[in-house]
């Protein structure tokens, strides 16, 4: 049998499957051996699973297939499994309309993306109406303006999440979360945009939906933060990320996810949403992206 540390791999996701099994044997053999396992060690041989009713899909990876067939687009993706859908545009139907087409195939939507001048403007009670006929918790911020991304910018965007997040609790939904990409990660001025609204908003009435490509891209560590800021992240996208630094089935790419989830626990993640932005087939994306999931051990 080779050993571990004489192995050798083209395919960085065979070898993390073969560090994984390494590390089990490992810790096997140190127990064999009636040495403690270090309770860390113990923590980590990989034993914990996601949840099922927390594998979804956010919606914009099936934009061209919603659009030529909304329902059946949504059957297909709870036939593979999944539970529940992240919504990315409604291709002409409203809240209503989605939420029945949602229960007859069994998927539960989780939260819808919002325009920001949407939810910062009149727009607002209309939009939190609409998330109640969804069946969904979270109005989700998907991006803000360029306009925006100075120190003085985010700490603006950050007095309104607040606000938005309290309209939000007030009308018996979950904290107004807001969703990452590469350029919210920038340092200006000596000042990282993303920790502005990190740090400057309500924990009760703000959260995050992180997209760990974006974060990572930007050079942030998706698990440090779980562990520097508990529950502040309820749901995630999860995305992959090619060795050219595009986009990858989940499971195919070069992001570590095992050791991002160890500590999803301690963010406060309830819902892994896959994504992928640019799929040549939305369906084996979906397919592919659910199996690792599912298998997925951490």
């Amino acid at each position: 049998m080779t050993g571990c540390a004489g192995a050798s791999f083209v395919d960085g996701v065979a070898r993390r499957a073969f560090l994984r099994t390494c590390v089990g044997t490992s810790l096997g053999l140190a127990a064999a051996a009636g040495g403690a396992l270090p309770a860390r060690a113990a923590e980590r041989a990989y034993k914990r699973r996601l949840p099922r009713g927390g594998i979804g899909m956010h919606l914009y990876t099936m934009r061209d297939a919603l659009a030529r067939d909304f329902a059946g687009t949504l059957e297909r993706l709870s036939d593979i499994g999944y539970a529940t859908v992240g919504v990315s545009g409604r291709h002409g139907y409203d809240a209503v309309a989605i939420r029945r087409m949602l229960d007859a195939v069994g998927l539960r939507a989780v939260l819808e993306h919002v325009a920001y001048p949407t939810l910062t403007g009149p727009g607002l009670p209309q939009a939190l109406d609409d998330l109640h006929a969804l069946g969904a918790k979270w109005p989700v911020v998907p991006s803000l303006p360029g306009a925006l991304h100075t120190p003085d910018g985010f700490r603006e965007a950050a007095r309104q999440f607040n606000r938005i997040g309290r309209a939000s609790r007030e009308a018996g939904l979950g904290p107004v979360l807001f969703h990452n990409h590469g350029s919210d990660h920038v340092v200006v001025g000596g000042t990282n945009l993303y920790d502005v609204l990190v740090t400057e908003t309500d924990p009760e009435l703000v959260g995050f939906e992180l997209d760990v490509y974006w974060a990572v891209k930007g050079g942030a560590d998706p698990a440090t933060y779980f562990r520097r800021h508990p529950r502040r992240f309820p749901a995630l996208h999860v995305k992959d990320m090619a060795p050219d630094g595009g986009f990858a089935d989940v499971g195919s790419g070069t992001l570590d996810f095992a050791a991002m989830f160890a500590h999803a626990r301690v963010g406060g993640v309830r819902q892994w949403l896959v994504e992928h932005d640019s799929p040549a087939d939305p369906f084996a994306t979906a397919r592919n992206s659910y199996a690792y999931l599912a298998a997925l051990r951490y």
